[in-house]
């Protein structure tokens, strides 16, 4: 093997596992805001007796019936997604996804049920944090600081969590609801993306696509900042060490 071909594969394993360090320590972080965050968005109306009435409540209630674990139901899959050598040692998971399979097929119904809304909320998500990212950060002066240097990325990443957050509920209430329960057992009523939101819309107005926006921000405002800190700083150790 060339020097060459050496030298860029050695920056490949440099990136894909710092990447996946952000990822990782991004998720186990923030995954029970995301957990609240679900939980409002497949919330319709405001009938249901059982509903979260606000952002306090809805820990309460979570904590009181489901104890600790329950703000962590659902974080293999993200994990996997982001770390894809542990799949190996998560038999649980594959017996999740054989279970759906069975029922439902491969489609849009079955393993890939609500993959429009999934590819538009990471869609729209990604091109607004990293092109606010790395546009600001080439803005924004570098300071010989450490401690300054930290806070003016952190900022940085909270802002691009932050704005990305906004632009791209509307794709990730979509998605809850697709994915989610619905509303009568045995009739499917959120089918696609775009039909999604415009059902939403219709029947429950505007601030209805907006629903958990602020789990939402609170995870990937502070998550998206973490994300690339960890990210920066794993990779320049790997650069410096390996």
């Amino acid at each position: 093997m060339t020097g060459k071909a050496r030298g860029f594969g050695r920056e490949a394993a440099h990136q894909i596992l710092a990447g996946g360090s952000a990822g990782l320590v991004e998720i186990c972080l923030m995954h029970p805001l995301d957990v609240v965050k679900t939980r409002f968005q497949i919330q319709r109306g405001n009938t249901d007796p059982t509903r979260y009435k606000s952002l306090g409540d809805s820990f309460r209630t979570i904590f009181r019936t489901e104890g600790l674990f329950g703000f962590y139901k659902g974080i293999l899959p993200p994990i996997l997604a982001e770390t894809p050598k542990r799949a190996v040692k998560q038999p649980s998971t594959f017996a999740k996804a054989r279970q759906i399979i069975q029922a439902n097929g491969l489609g849009l119904q079955g393993l890939n049920k609500g993959l429009s809304a999934t590819l538009g909320r990471h869609g729209v998500f990604n091109m607004v944090y990293f092109g606010f990212y790395f546009n600001v950060k080439n803005i924004v002066p570098v300071s010989k600081d450490p401690t300054l240097e930290f806070l003016r990325k952190f900022g940085i990443g909270l802002a691009s969590g932050t704005i990305a957050s906004v632009i791209n509920i509307p794709f990730d209430v979509a998605k809850s609801r697709i994915q989610g329960p619905q509303p009568v057992p045995g009739e499917i009523k959120y089918r696609t993306c775009f039909k999604t939101m415009a059902t939403v819309y219709k029947e429950e107005g505007f601030l209805a696509l907006y629903k958990g926006l602020a789990p939402k921000i609170m995870r990937l405002g502070p998550g998206g900042a973490v994300m690339l800190l960890v990210y920066e700083y794993a990779s320049r150790w790997l650069q410096e060490n390996w």
